[in-house]
């Protein structure tokens, strides 16, 4: 292994530290909005955007003095997109995550805290990124290399299981600044040699994680596709449900009325069954052709029994994932939900699902400047949100392909 010189070490840390990328004062004009919460809209409305705060949409509004203008030409302009559940662990994938359109994650675990990482530098406004909502380590029965991840995890090598072990990864998680807690109750189905209807822990082992993870203001979100480890982490007091792809109405029913969400990646129960992706396996295309009507019709039963429902794409971002948030909002509305309740899954609910629902998922004055641009109106085709035009993240610009002529 090569180290650096003491020579270049002190050249290499005399080197003028980046500036903060500024906040700017824009203006977005004749500009169509929704708002993320209601079915009206705004026409010819102007956006303008200081301190990266939203703070005036007015129908022919005024442009203040010194304010970069964009123009939207009459397209139309929503919230940036919210994924409630990914795995992205690196810059580039946040960056594609973003450009996407997607201004807010909640990590679903990885495995060396690079989401919490990711959070701080995107606070950091050195770098354009969305913002993150960490989860740090998977609380799981077996961490195999993850115990690098922190030298405080070493005694759990053997396994995560007992009270004692359980808590200490809770523990660890907190102190490294987590924001939720991430545990399962059945097994995986990106895994060709597990079953994902397989529950993995006991109501009273995940009661021991909910209860630890409160005693440091922490929620808990579960992995489950099996009704029996699902059934146990709602009894046990989880906040969302991750997949739920086998969910029975008498869970379903335990959700509504405690409240817990249901965030069921749809589109990658759909990416298993297609070649390429972040899935490519004989053994998992034959399992989400089984999954895949499953998990359709527990999102009708959900939404027909009043379980709140929030995105999720369950992907890394990577550079061979072709999973959006977008799908998820197009298939939830395939499968019933209106169109005003589709996009909220991916903007103001997801947004209440995360506790941050006074700080953004809505297009309203005071919130943060996290917006998108897109060729149609989402409420009516949203398949636009595929192919957004224009991304801000917390007032910055991290997208604009407004323009597309040649002109001066």
């Amino acid at each position: 292994m090569r180290f650096l010189s003491a020579l270049s070490l002190l050249a290499a840390l005399a080197l003028p530290a980046r500036a903060q990328l500024p906040q700017e004062l824009i203006a977005i004009t004749r500009a169509n909005v929704v708002d993320g919460v209601s079915d009206a809209r705004l026409r010819n409305a102007t956006i303008v955007i200081r301190g990266g705060k939203i703070e005036s949409i007015r129908e022919n509004g005024p442009v203040p003095q010194g304010a970069r203008v964009l123009d939207a030409a009459n397209r139309w302009v929503a919230p940036g997109l919210i994924d409630a559940h990914t795995h992205i662990r690196n810059v580039a994938d946040a960056r594609r995550a973003l450009q996407s359109g997607v201004t807010t994650v909640r990590s679903a675990s990885v495995p060396n805290y690079q989401d919490v990482a990711l959070r701080d530098i995107a606070k950091s406004g050195f770098v354009i990124l969305p913002d993150v909502v960490a989860t740090g380590v998977f609380v799981s029965p077996d961490l195999g290399e993850t115990i690098t991840a922190d030298a405080r995890l070493a005694p759990l090598a053997g396994g995560v299981r007992t009270p004692e072990q359980l808590r200490l990864l809770v523990q660890v998680n907190a102190a490294r600044g987590v924001n939720w807690i991430k545990t399962r109750g059945t097994e995986r189905a990106g895994l060709p040699d597990t079953d994902p209807r397989q529950q993995t822990y006991t109501e009273a082992q995940l009661r021991v994680v909910v209860e630890e993870a409160a005693k440091a203001g922490i929620p808990v979100m579960a992995h489950a596709h099996g009704d029996e480890g699902a059934y146990a982490a709602v009894r046990a007091g989880v906040k969302s449900i991750e997949h739920g792809t086998y969910l029975s109405d008498s869970t379903l029913r335990l959700m509504r009325e405690r409240n817990v969400w249901l965030v069921p990646t749809l589109s990658t129960i759909v990416d298993l069954t297609t070649p390429g992706g972040d899935y490519a396996d004989p053994v998992l295309e034959l399992r989400g052709q089984h999954m895949q009507p499953h998990i359709e019709d527990v999102i009708r039963r959900a939404h027909a029994m009043g379980v709140r429902i929030a995105a999720g794409a369950d992907t890394d971002y990577h550079r061979e994932s072709t999973t959006r948030i977008s799908h998820e909002v197009m298939r939830f509305a395939a499968l019933g939900l209106t169109p005003v309740q589709a996009l909220a899954t991916a903007t103001s609910g997801a947004a209440e699902l995360l506790g941050l629902g006074n700080v953004t998922g809505q297009l309203r004055i005071g919130y943060e400047a996290d917006l998108i641009v897109v060729e149609h109106d989402p409420l009516a085709n949203p398949g636009t949100l595929r192919d957004p035009l224009l991304v801000i993240t917390n007032g910055r610009v991290a997208l604009d392909r407004l323009r597309m002529g040649l002109g001066n």
